[in-house]
């Protein structure tokens, strides 16, 4: 694949052994999370080392020059999203293609039109008050 010019990236992201830990207790504990841990998540945990190991071995092999592994440190979720689309970024040859700046238009004046009231359209009924929709734990 790399030699037909494909560029190949690969990530693991890897959480320190008490950060794992952590999370399989708050998934266990908490109903809302428990549907995070599938059949294979309790399994790999039981067969943790063997994994561990495995993926060792892997790195052996498939780690190289022309298609490297590179380890995104994972224990902060957020931090380690934003590294990596940082990281990712910074190998992927671009062109700046950022249009030219624009003029807007004058706006057409409404001559005479006036819209229609609101009651006569279906509207969607508001779910959210403008606190939630911005995103605001209130």
């Amino acid at each position: 694949m790399v030699r037909s010019g494909t560029l190949l990236i690969k990530y693991w992201f890897s959480a320190s052994d008490e950060e794992q830990e952590r999370r399989f207790l708050k998934r266990i504990e908490d109903p809302t999370r428990r549907w995070k841990l599938s059949p294979m998540d309790l399994e790999a945990r039981a067969r943790w080392v063997d994994f561990s190991r495995a993926k060792d071995e892997m790195f052996r092999y498939t780690d190289s020059e022309h298609a490297p592994w590179y380890v995104v440190e994972a224990d902060d979720k957020k931090r380690a999203r934003l590294n990596c689309i940082a990281h990712l970024l910074s190998l992927i040859p671009y062109k700046d293609l950022t249009p030219p700046p624009l003029e807007l238009p004058p706006r057409q004046e409404k001559k005479g039109y006036v819209r229609p009231p609101k009651e006569l359209q279906r509207l969607v009924p508001e779910f959210l008050t403008s606190a939630k929709a911005s995103g605001s734990n209130a």
